[in-house]
């Protein structure tokens, strides 16, 4: 199963299209909305009655957990892809904490949970944003701040503002598997905080 807010076309053709892969790999596959999802006897069904032994779901799990349906998830035994344990790595705090096992990473920049740890430029993200939402880059005695719903608390993070290429502030987003690359996507915004709005720019290496 397959389920996301059916209202937001974004999350939609997302979920359709990773769908559509699952079915190409020749699994029988079926899309639901979040809010059709039901309770039988403590487990996860759908509006046939099936129970929903495998689910993607493209909701964010702290979400899910404030919910009161989310309650659930405790006797449950669906297998869910995102696994919860990725609340961990969605969660901006986890930057704070590898750069304290791993200072002067090449990888990684310097990050504290306390504001005035880091010198110079800052980047200041709510735990638990999204798509850029509600973030301020304070540089130079200047503050640019993105719109959005998210509140403290927060991680402050080195400034490291990204390239810019006729107007537009590119930005390299990287896939590891197994710890061995295997892809990237880039994305381009006209202000250096990458918001929802923001280009995936088609490439191809030869």
């Amino acid at each position: 199963h397959f389920a996301c807010d059916a209202d937001s076309e974004e999350d939609a053709v997302t979920t359709e299209y990773l769908r559509d892969t699952c079915t190409q790999a020749g699994r029988r596959t079926q899309f639901i909305a979040l809010q059709d999802i039901g309770l039988d006897g403590g487990r996860f069904v759908d509006l046939q009655g099936n129970r929903i032994a495998q689910l993607f779901k493209l909701y964010p799990w702290e979400w899910l957990l404030q919910d009161e349906f989310g309650k659930a998830l405790r006797a449950d035994t669906t297998l869910f892809i995102e696994p919860a344990w990725k609340m961990i790595l969605s969660n901006k705090g986890i930057l704070a904490i590898l750069w304290e096992m791993f200072p002067g990473h090449p990888n990684l920049l310097p990050a504290a949970f306390e504001p005035g740890r880091i010198e110079g430029g800052v980047v200041r993200k709510p735990l638990l944003s999204r798509e850029g939402a509600s973030v301020a880059i304070e540089r130079d005695g200047a503050i640019v701040e993105s719109d959005g719903p998210y509140h403290g608390p927060y991680v402050y993070q080195a400034a490291l503002p990204p390239p810019v290429f006729d107007g537009n502030h590119a930005v390299v987003g990287s896939w590891m598997i197994a710890s061995q690359s295997a892809g990237i996507g880039i994305r381009e915004d006209d202000t250096p905080v990458t918001l929802n709005t923001s280009r995936f720019v088609p490439h191809y290496f030869r």
